[in-house]
Formats: structure tokens, sequence, C-alpha cells
């Protein structure tokens, strides 16, 4: 959500620094430093976006790695309350 709203005010930034300059003929240096602001700025928030589903296709991976896992061990958990289960029957017939 945060990533959005920087997003929609670099572009309505851009939007407006365009709009100032097609007044004259030509970019002043405020100008172009405030287009070039918005490019860095355009630019450090396309990063952190790809960064940002990077880091999240790693979580998903390291929880789908968890449930695994998890299926694994209750599978095992499973076999051994069976093999208890199966023991005590032994030892009460006896």
């Amino acid at each position: 959500m945060k990533r959005l709203i920087s997003v929609i005010m670099v572009l309505a930034f851009f939007a407006g620094t365009l709009f100032m300059s097609s007044c004259t003929s030509h970019p002043n240096e405020e100008q172009i430093q405030a287009l070039e602001e918005a490019r860095s700025a355009a630019l450090a928030a396309e990063k952190e976006c790809s960064d940002k589903k990077s880091e999240r296709q790693e979580m998903e991976a390291n929880v789908n790695a968890k449930k695994a896992e998890l299926e694994k061990v209750q599978a095992e958990k499973e076999k051994v309350a069976e093999a208890v289960e199966a023991r005590q029957a032994e030892a009460t017939e006896e």
C-alpha cells in the first residue's frame, strides 16, 4: 500500500512538472532538477518493489518447505501412534 502511494505521488509529481513546463519553451534548472529527483525516486521505488517481490518468493518457498516438513512429521507421528497402539493390544492379549 505504501508502495502504491509512493508511485502515485511520483506520477503526480511528473504530471505537475510536465504541466508547469509546458507553459514555457524550455525547462529551467529547477524543473530539470525536479524531473531528475522524480526519476530517481521512481527508479528507487521500482527497485524496492523488485526486492520485495524476491523476498516474498523466498518466504513463500520457505512456507511451502515447512508445510511439507509438517506433513511428513504428522505422517510419522501417525505411524508411531499405530505402532504403540498395536503393541498395547498385543500386551493386553497376553
